[in-house]
């Protein structure tokens, strides 16, 4: 099972999503002003990633997708990457850069598999 990781940092709340080896399989899309917002930005993956569609965007003439979905792309340094994107169209989630496009796709599925039962781990934070 994974887990949803909420860190403080010095300007909000940010999360990020392990897997159960503890590998970083997705970042939240923003800095969040409040931990209870940032706990809603991990229920939104929660929600959405396992019913999200798959939108390739590598693929010429690709078919663009209804949100919420995955899109996968290429960044300027070649490496494949993934944005889990809300019904709004917000990003709610990003990846990391992989060298081949299969491990591109098996973050995503391990996205899908991982997020749905992940608890939320809140912050050690000093009382203000």
């Amino acid at each position: 099972m994974g887990k949803f990781v909420i860190n403080v940092t010095n300007t909000g709340f940010t999360f990020h999503l392990k897997a159960a080896n503890g590998e970083t399989i997705a970042t939240g899309g923003e800095v969040y002003s409040s931990i209870e917002s940032c706990k809603t930005g991990c229920e939104s993956v929660i929600t959405n990633a396992p019913i999200a569609n798959l939108e390739d965007q590598t693929v010429e003439g690709y078919e663009e997708q209804k949100h919420p979905k995955f899109e996968l792309y290429k960044d300027n340094a070649g490496e494949f990457r993934f944005r889990l994107k809300a019904p709004n169209g917000q990003i709610i989630a990003s990846s990391e850069g992989y060298v081949k496009k299969d491990s591109c796709k098996n973050g995503i599925e391990s996205i899908r598999k991982n997020a749905a039962d992940s608890p939320i781990i809140l912050p050690e934070v000093e009382p203000a």
